[in-house]
């Protein structure tokens, strides 16, 4: 690996550290600004009906239950959230395992609260923040991949018609799946009480539930192979990581933020029948 890598390079791990620092700080992020859920463990980067725990259909509605205030403010969670530590819940129904530190940081609504109440505003401010931090992932990425050595297999034309395929394939299912979610629903509005009405099952979530986490590895992958860069290749090995991870924790959370949904719906449908 050594002859292919070059690990005494400081851009090297500096990609690596911002390809896991961002999918970290997202979820650290959203869940200070949650607005919805004291119980357990998304990207908005699939669709929240991927999950078989998740209701089918729902009418169209956003959560209004937080009064807005005008406060923008628009980077001030920033500092805020890198401070809190990472610690996921287990589901509603294992609450009895959940630690005081976490209750808290379900309970905090910190982005929230900095835009004076208004959970709108503090998605925005987080999807400014994360579409920032990954122009500065892509840019150092970049320049990791030409401080490496090219590979002679990794530079015939077949790598790069290879790589050509994965950035038009990547870009494609990042884009749409962006178009099809929206602003709140591709930066985790449903954090912050911004409910979808309902699945998104067109394209591209009919190919994949997370399609904005696979199409960026897939642009990973194809900007390595077009730099020739075998270093490319590992560091689009550690995105498939971090985003598989992130994912373990995410999905959770967010098929039990629409199933808490459901079930104060049933309780105030009981409610009106009784």
């Amino acid at each position: 690996m050594a002859a292919f890598v070059d690990f005494n390079q400081p851009t090297f791990w500096l990609s690596a550290a911002t390809i896991i620092f961002n999918p970290t700080f997202w979820n650290i992020a959203a869940r200070q600004g949650t607005a919805i859920l004291s119980s357990p463990l998304t990207l908005r980067a699939r669709a929240w009906g991927s999950s078989p725990d998740l209701p089918k259909t729902q009418p169209m509605e956003v959560r209004e239950s937080v009064e807005l205030q005008q406060n923008p403010n628009l980077i001030a969670s920033i500092p805020v959230t890198l401070l809190e530590p990472t610690n996921p819940q287990m589901q509603e129904r294992k609450a009895d395992n959940r630690s005081p530190a976490a209750q808290a940081e379900y309970h905090n609504k910190v982005i929230t609260k900095l835009f004076g109440g208004n959970s709108l505003y503090g998605c925005y401010a987080l999807a400014v923040t994360i579409f920032t931090l990954g122009i500065v992932r892509d840019a150092i990425y970049k320049s990791a991949l030409e401080a490496q050595p090219p590979h002679p297999l990794l530079q015939t034309p077949a790598s790069n018609y290879t790589a050509y395929a994965l950035l038009a394939a990547g870009n494609t299912l990042v884009l749409t799946s962006m178009y099809a979610l929206g602003v709140t629903g591709t930066y985790l509005g449903d954090y912050f009480g911004i409910l979808m009405d309902a699945p998104v099952t067109s394209f591209p979530f009919n190919v994949t539930g997370s399609p904005m986490y696979w199409g960026s590895t897939m642009s990973f992958l194809g900007t390595a192979l077009l730099f020739g860069r075998p270093a490319g290749v590992v560091l689009t090995a550690l995105v498939y990581v971090a985003y598989s991870i992130a994912l373990r924790y995410e999905d959770p959370f967010t098929a039990e933020i629409y199933a808490k949904r459901e079930r104060e719906r049933k309780a105030q449908g009981g409610k009106k029948s009784s």
